[in-house]
């Protein structure tokens, strides 16, 4: 049994029902033997005085419900690769009582799903691919490449990030445009609950519908109401052609341009409004918008040309981004948008009105401290905001009223322990709550999973 601590290994063993193969199958690594980048990305996700006591790494789904059977009586924090560890709140680990007993176990451990990375199923002519959470969404898009398909995300992170990490946090990306989101992808899941029992929804077929609405609760739960094991997504036929089109200017011709496109019969892959800060680093001048289509060839072309020849009607000036530039292009954005700790920036996730999208961006230049950038979906109205990140946490309440005033919203992904500290990173108040206290509860009544992590501390 791969043990650092003889003492983790007496916590886990006592509870394991005698299980040898179990037992063997479960590794757990000494905070203290962890190498120091592990450590900085588990603490930027946890209050400063958790304790946290070691890494479990199960390697099959039997012994990742038999660490949580083992630690009943303690907080744990589930996780993937931990690209997206830090984003949301800030997990609170210390328990002094539980059950009404003093359990002795006041540190948080952090359960990874990494090694439960195994292809389970890809039925190519049923257009559905099943994995365990922990495989990288790099290796399954290398995987079902091979069959002429993919998975029509595109996440913060692809190289680190895991399947089920993608689904706790439902990051979807540009590709929501035409392909919607990740719950929308998402077939079946897999998942041990905090009494460590096994349970599982939805099935491996399009058609299976059973067991929707509690596949919806866990895309974006951020790991409260369970710990993923198996997924299973619809997936996609690889385009034949890839062709991006950037038209930039006045914000005004820019707003007509996306209303144009959204009542249009046109079909594209990815369609964003990008700040004036963002299309500068594209070496654009103006503010931007960069529309993606992705198809056979001659449609791909028909359709350029239609939004190059709107861009002219409105005095927009165009690039075309083709092959590997435009792969390229989109890369450079996303690299723009994300950050790797909470000290290189404050990321925040912002919804809106479409139609309010480039008059958002306008407003927030006056107020957001440079540099910063900017990006929002078309389609949804959802976007993302990377500012500074020295910005005060009056900035950020500053912009979350502006979002609000426009019946928006923002919520803090990343940012610095004490700017976290300072505020409601989510920013939420509505009617929901109630209910999404109900659902914590029958989920988890113990509070153990990810405790405070989420909306309104559940």
């Amino acid at each position: 049994m791969g043990m650092n601590s003889a003492e983790n290994s007496a916590d886990l063993q006592p509870t394991l029902q005698g299980s040898k193969r179990l037992v063997e199958a479960i590794d757990v690594q000494d905070w203290d033997a962890l190498p120091s980048g592990k450590k900085t990305a588990i603490r930027q996700a946890v209050t400063p005085e958790t304790a946290l006591s070691s890494v479990a790494y199960p390697d099959t789904p039997a012994a990742l419900a038999a660490v949580v059977t083992a630690t009943d009586h303690q907080y744990l924090l589930p996780c993937g690769g931990g690209s997206k560890l830090h984003w949301g709140g800030l997990v609170k680990g210390r328990r002094a009582e539980s059950r009404g007993q003093k359990d002795g176990k006041n540190s948080l451990l952090v359960v990874s799903t990494e090694r439960l990375n195994r292809l389970v199923e890809h039925a190519v002519g049923d257009l559905t691919v099943t994995v365990e959470a922990g495989m990288r969404f790099t290796d399954l898009q290398a995987t079902l490449a091979k069959a002429g398909q993919f998975l029509a995300i595109d996440p913060a992170y692809p190289d680190r990030a895991t399947i089920g990490g993608i689904v706790a946090t439902a990051d979807t990306g540009s590709l929501r445009q035409r392909y919607n989101s990740v719950r929308d992808m998402l077939l079946g899941l897999s998942f041990v609950r905090a009494d460590g029992q096994s349970a599982k929804a939805g099935g491996r077929v399009v058609k299976n519908v059973a067991g929707y609405d509690l596949m919806k609760l866990f895309t974006g739960s951020y790991g409260t109401l369970g710990i993923i094991t198996q997924v299973t997504f619809r997936v996609y036929p690889l385009p034949e052609a890839s062709q991006t089109i950037v038209l930039s200017g006045a914000a005004s011709a820019i707003a007509q341009a996306t209303q144009t496109l959204l009542s249009s019969a046109l079909t594209p892959a990815s369609a964003d409004v990008l700040s004036d800060s963002m299309a500068a680093e594209l070496a654009i001048a103006g503010t931007a918008l960069a529309i993606r289509f992705q198809s056979i060839l001659p449609s791909v072309q028909e359709q350029s040309q239609r939004m190059v020849a709107v861009g002219q009607a409105l005095g927009l000036t165009s690039v075309c981004f083709a092959d590997a530039d435009d792969t390229a292009l989109w890369q450079r954005v996303q690299k723009h948008m994300t950050a790797d700790n909470q000290t290189d920036a404050i990321t925040c996730k912002i919804g809106i009105r479409p139609s309010e999208a480039v008059a958002l961006l306008s407003i927030l230049k006056d107020v957001a401290i440079a540099p910063w950038f900017g990006q929002i979906h078309m389609a949804s109205g959802l976007g993302r905001l990377v500012l500074n990140a020295t910005s005060p946490s009056e900035t950020l309440l500053k912009l979350r009223s502006i979002c609000q005033a426009k019946s928006g919203f923002l919520s803090v992904l990343q940012a610095p322990i004490e700017c976290k500290q300072a505020i409601d990173v989510w920013g939420y108040s509505g009617n929901a709550l109630p209910l999404m206290r109900q659902l914590k509860q029958q989920f988890d009544p113990d509070g153990r999973l990810s405790p405070h992590r989420f909306v309104s501390g559940i």
